[in-house]
């Protein structure tokens, strides 16, 4: 995305998020990616907006550490359900930092 080269030409750093797995009824489908700022700016979706808050906070990590990690949501997932993620399925999403 070409915000990312914005706001990597700005200072901020940068972070990719990519839903790389699902299972059951999920709200975006494998492929599915948010660009994640330092700052907390974020373009894209992973979830339809059920989880991006949880994303971007880890995100915000992996941007912090240089460590790439993943995570998962799901309706067994306590944040899931608190931010919305109620659709029955679980997602898998790979956060990178980008340089």
């Amino acid at each position: 995305m070409a915000i990312a080269l914005d706001w990597l030409a700005s200072g901020k750093g940068v972070a990719l998020a990519t839903v790389v797995r699902t299972w059951g009824s999920s709200p975006r489908p494998a492929g599915s990616n948010l660009v994640i700022a330092s700052d907390g700016s974020f373009e894209g979706s992973v979830s339809g907006g059920c989880v991006e808050g949880a994303v971007v906070r880890a995100a915000q990590e992996v941007i912090e550490t240089g460590e790439e990690c993943t995570v998962e949501f799901g309706v067994t997932d306590d944040e899931a359900w608190e931010v919305g993620l109620a659709c029955g399925g679980q997602i898998l999403v790979l956060i990178e930092p980008i340089r």
